[in-house]
């Protein structure tokens, strides 16, 4: 039987993927969501200004050519993808969102066969997922220490 979670992030929680629309910074440039970025993070700086203007879907394709890809990214793709929804997840209404998800399992369940960061027929990493649960424990851990210092002053 299923853990109670959420699992695929489309219909209400579309806000969880990273084609939602939210601005983040990489290396001092703004992108408008965390797909843009990523997939820009894939490349040299001289070659990421396009991934400022693409749709996330285009930014994805266009982040499939492995032949220009920074050599390092397997050893780095995981803390970029913690970092941009960090910064994601520290804005709202997405901050609310996720610390509203408190309690539940997130899987990104998929339909296209990404085993790394999701989970397709039954089968994954659920890397992105996980990251989600991670970030949403930080946000958990941060806001129960504001409460504690609030009370301590008053």
């Amino acid at each position: 039987m299923p853990k109670s979670g959420i699992y695929g992030f489309s219909g209400k929680f579309r806000w969880l993927s990273n084609f939602a629309d939210c601005e983040v910074e990489l290396d001092g440039v703004i992108y408008p969501t965390t797909e843009n970025a990523y997939q820009a993070a894939k490349f040299a700086p001289p070659l990421r200004p396009p991934f400022i203007h693409f749709t996330p879907g285009e930014a994805k394709k266009a982040g499939a050519n492995t032949m220009a890809q920074r050599a390092d990214w397997y050893e780095v793709n995981l803390d970029i993808m913690k970092d941009l929804n960090r910064q994601k997840f520290s804005q709202e209404p997405y901050k609310t969102l996720l610390l509203n998800t408190d309690g539940l399992f997130i899987e990104e369940t998929n339909t296209w066969g990404d085993t790394f960061w999701g989970v397709c027929m039954g089968n994954g990493e659920n890397h992105l997922g996980r990251i989600l649960m991670e970030i949403r424990d930080e946000l958990l851990r941060d806001e129960a220490v504001n409460v504690e210092n609030k009370t301590e002053r008053n």
